[in-house]
């Protein structure tokens, strides 16, 4: 006699309503906008700005948060074919489409209201409109219609270092928009990594992500393309003067690896390599923005 099948334990509710944010893809996010506010300021942070950099964070992962809430309310038939996604909650039915649209509206409300009132209004705007782009044009329009839809929609994706800088000078400098251009390149290759090893699943859900409709190949060629164009645009903040020699260091050996990375990929294709060369990307873009920050602390003592 077999024994009976273990299952796994049903998530808590508020478990479910946890994870439908998306915590580790709203972790980077709010990291990469606090790095904004920070090289947004020429030195130390005064007590007031701590206040403002502590609501601006709060603020835009509350509005993050709800954003990866209404991609999982819209996608909740395709994570559902898609084993990567089918353990949401919206996925297998345990929270329905009016708890799961209330629960991104007050994140939202809340996120929007607290940026109104503690940060400033251009912050908040900024912030809507990253909702709205990444929640309703990549994931309505874009994802579903094109296989350029990583590239296009990762303008939004790209805006957590643009909101950080509005949050503590209130305007957009040059600076936040050269950030805001390297979470740009590096979305593709980035994304593209996962859509290789999970092809098949995108297939399934009919989704037109690049491997699916230009195969694996091309893929892989792309991907080693933009690892080479971030590269370049990774040192334009040093030639810039916007960072030192601790920044360089990093993005030619963060750079240099993401590249290696790519060319292996290209050269000869594995799940295995094309798993590592995604969590890699992660590293590098979080080492890459963490460097900015020591650089920007250090440079004045050295």
């Amino acid at each position: 006699m077999n024994p009976p099948a273990m299952t796994a334990p049903r998530a808590s509710r508020w478990q479910q309503y946890y994870q439908l944010t998306k915590p580790r893809v709203v972790q980077l996010i709010v990291f990469c906008a606090v790095i904004g506010m920070a090289l947004a300021i020429p030195g130390w942070p005064s007590l007031q700005q701590w206040r403002v950099m502590l609501a601006a964070t709060v603020g835009i992962w509350l509005v993050a948060g709800a954003a990866a809430a209404f991609n999982c309310l819209i996608e909740q038939e395709i994570d559902a074919r898609m084993k990567r996604t089918a353990w949401r909650a919206t996925a297998k039915g345990e929270l329905s489409r009016v708890q799961t649209l209330l629960f991104s509206g007050v994140l939202c409300g809340l996120g929007m209201l607290l940026l109104l009132w503690e940060v400033n209004a251009l912050t908040m705007w900024l912030t809507f409109a990253t909702f709205v782009g990444y929640a309703v044009i990549y994931t309505v329009v874009l994802k579903p219609m094109t296989p350029q839809n990583i590239v296009i929609g990762g303008a939004s994706g790209a805006m957590p270092p643009v909101l950080g800088w509005a949050a503590v000078r209130g305007d957009l400098g040059p600076e936040a928009w050269l950030l805001c251009l390297i979470i740009f390149l590096w979305t593709p290759p980035h994304f593209w990594a996962l859509a290789l090893y999970r092809s098949e699943d995108y297939r399934k859900a009919g989704l037109p992500m690049l491997p699916v409709t230009h195969g694996n190949e091309y893929t892989r060629l792309q991907v080693m393309l933009y690892t080479w164009v971030l590269l370049a645009a990774t040192l334009l903040p040093f030639l810039t003067g916007m960072s030192g020699w601790i920044y360089l260091a990093a993005a030619l050996g963060l750079g240099l690896r993401f590249c290696h990375y790519a060319w292996r990929l290209w050269r000869s294709y594995s799940d295995e390599l094309a798993r590592a060369t995604f969590r890699f990307s992660i590293w590098h873009l979080a080492l890459l923005f963490a460097a900015l920050l020591l650089d920007h602390y250090l440079l004045p003592w050295m």
